[in-house]
């Protein structure tokens, strides 16, 4: 079903659930009306509840969505029902930030592996994650029936580690590597370009700047 759903969509879906978690949980908010989330993630109130729609939830008129009712059910929309497992390719500054934030924010969605170059990082673990040589990939990735990956290794490896994903049954890559991988229309890939976003930053924070 997921798979026809238009990718922005889905990452609205996924920004509502950390507003709306934020709201439960930092200002034990309870109810939110479409316009007050829809202001917070940038969007309409129409859009919101065309979105709503889609995961088939609806609010009160009088005080708006429940907000843990929402957020469980964006979360039954959203997640696997049992869980999926995530490796990680490239264990270096940014790769160990990942596998220290990410841990346990997801209980379904878990990063299980991560693979390196490095012969010293084999077999350390990091943030509860077990590390691994990369000639171990396609066996450990079909071990923990892996589907899922994130690349953060330099540019020039990171078309061979796609390979490897592929031909390994990866179906979905969150790339952080600056380059356009060339996969089969059949694998997702969602690039994270930091210094595209970074050069936005600074040329709206020049645009923007008080006289």
């Amino acid at each position: 079903m997921n798979v026809q759903i238009p990718d922005k969509t889905v990452g609205r879906l996924s920004l509502y659930r950390r507003l709306l978690s934020n709201l439960l949980g930092i200002e034990k908010v309870k109810f939110v009306f479409s316009h007050q989330l829809a202001k917070d993630a940038g969007v309409t109130a129409a859009q919101v509840r065309r979105d709503m729609m889609i995961i088939g939830y609806s609010g009160s008129p009088k005080r708006g969505y429940a907000i843990e009712e929402l957020v469980e059910s964006i979360g039954q929309f959203l997640d696997a029902p049992d869980l999926q497992a995530v490796a990680l390719i490239g264990v270096g500054n940014l790769g160990r930030a990942i596998l220290t934030y990410f841990a346990g924010r997801r209980p379904n969605l878990r990063i299980v592996a991560a693979f390196d170059n490095d012969p010293n990082k084999a077999g350390t673990v990091i943030s509860e994650c077990r590390c691994y040589a990369m000639q171990e990939m396609p066996e450990v990735l079909e071990k923990k029936n892996v589907t899922t990956a994130i690349i953060t290794v330099p540019a020039g490896q990171a078309q061979d580690v796609a390979d490897l994903l592929v031909s390994s049954g990866v179906r979905g890559m969150l790339n952080f590597a600056p380059v356009n991988l060339r996969v089969p229309a059949s694998v997702y890939v969602e690039d994270m370009d930091i210094t595209t976003s970074l050069e936005k930053a600074a040329f709206f924070a020049r645009c923007r700047t008080a006289s």
